[in-house]
């Protein structure tokens, strides 16, 4: 199963976030984000649905909502950095 993670500094813009995503009809929700990406300082993320990343992003920067960072991840462990 694939899905995509979208990283935040703190707790405080990730729940922000959550808000304003799940008010658009996205389904997505606050997690302490893998350890590796803490060294990249990002404490929380958002886990949403792969197929949702694109808007999720367009919804976050139209409400001036800043994230760090997408990512694909897979159950297998497999990890890529999406640009949008």
């Amino acid at each position: 199963m694939k899905f995509c993670v979208i990283t935040f500094r703190s707790v405080t813009p990730a729940q922000r976030a959550e808000k304003i995503l799940r008010h658009a009809g996205f389904e997505c929700s606050v997690r302490r984000t893998p350890r590796w990406m803490e060294e990249q300082g990002c404490g929380y993320s958002l886990r949403v649905k792969t197929q949702d990343a694109t808007g999720c992003a367009a919804v976050l920067q139209s409400n001036s909502l800043m994230f760090r960072k997408i990512y694909l991840q897979e159950d297998n462990g497999i990890i890529e950095e999406l640009n949008v």
